[in-house]
């Protein structure tokens, strides 16, 4: 038995969260529901025409998200990540460490620099809008690689923002080429719609002859497949992928779980903020696979989760909420 359910390697971000409306955008050049790289001066300014209305600070990073929501569950996770020796990188290390993961940071291995941020920005339609500044995270490599941790692990779940620089893609590459070794299965997640539209090449060439599990959503599939619509994209994703899960928001999503697609529903719910939603589906649908589920009801577990996100800020559970869903669902 693997010591690890899940081994990620991602970006490490503190998420603060603030409410705008629209015409923030507007007035801002901004473009609203996509993940923007802006500069730390960037960040700042926008944080401060702001003015007010912050939600939350925490720990976050799409892939770190997903494993904080699988250990909420009760899974087990490593996660490793890079962040810098200052107060945001100390709260950042502790927050994982609070939130049960196992991580590959230290206080003797901070380095001096800066943590990276995101602003995330929720408008009224629950939409979520990112402007992120990676700061010391955009230096992570293949040496934040814990190989003893990952051959110890079921899968490894890949974050797809880390395409965005040679030295991520790299890490990316070796952390697939890695679990290959050590007989671990592979995942990874595409992201963001303008991530794959502008890196696809490189998701490419880290996918290479293909993963065991690949998480995205509507729009990434068909930017990835380069197709016009969702059954199209589904009979493209066969080729780079044994099985894959792909959201559809208010629609639920749809499986493969290697010989059947399986849909699964969704649960209405009144949508607050949308922000990492697909980090918790991803999070709540590897617990439910490493842990005795079918791949049917782990989507259903998945689905279930994310509408509890949805419903709320932020992108984790409240406490009790993921025994909530399982005793729901799970008889």
């Amino acid at each position: 038995m693997k010591k690890y359910n899940v081994y990620g390697i991602g970006n490490a971000l503190v998420d603060i969260e603030f409410e705008v409306e629209d015409s923030f955008f507007d007035a801002n050049n901004i473009e609203k529901g996509v993940m923007t790289l802006v500069d730390e001066e960037r960040q700042k300014s926008l944080v401060q025409a702001i003015q007010g209305n912050r939600v939350k600070k925490q720990g976050g990073g799409s892939a770190a998200n997903t494993m904080i929501g699988l250990s909420q569950f009760g899974g087990t996770a490593f996660y490793s990540c890079k962040v810098a020796n200052d107060e945001y990188g100390r709260f950042y290390m502790n927050d994982l460490t609070k939130a049960g993961l196992t991580t590959n940071l230290n206080q003797a291995n901070l380095q001096e620099g800066i943590t990276g941020k995101c602003l995330v920005m929720v408008t009224p339609d629950a939409d979520r809008t990112m402007n992120t500044f990676l700061g010391i995270t955009a230096t992570l490599d293949s040496s934040a690689i814990d190989e003893e941790a990952l051959k110890n692990s079921e899968y490894v779940y890949i974050e797809g923002y880390l395409v965005t620089s040679e030295n991520g893609k790299n890490a990316m590459i070796k952390t697939k080429e890695l679990a290959e070794k050590h007989g671990v299965k592979t995942s990874i997640t595409l992201s963001d719609p303008a991530i794959v539209n502008f890196f696809k090449e490189g998701f490419k060439e880290v996918i290479g002859n293909g993963v065991d599990l690949l998480f995205c959503n509507e729009e990434e599939a068909l930017q990835f497949t380069e197709t016009n619509n969702l059954l199209e994209a589904r009979e493209a994703l066969k080729q780079v992928a044994k099985r894959f899960a792909i959201t559809l928001g208010k629609n639920g999503a749809i499986i493969f779980d290697g010989d059947t697609f399986i849909d699964i529903e969704s649960f209405p719910v009144l949508a607050i903020d949308s922000n990492g939603a697909g980090d918790m589906f991803a999070g709540a649908f590897l617990y439910g696979i490493t842990n005795g589920h079918t791949y049917a009801g782990a989507g259903k577990i998945a689905s279930l989760a994310a509408s509890k996100i949805v419903a709320k800020f932020g992108p984790r559970l409240e406490d009790g909420q993921a025994k909530e869903i399982l005793d729901q669902l799970v008889k």
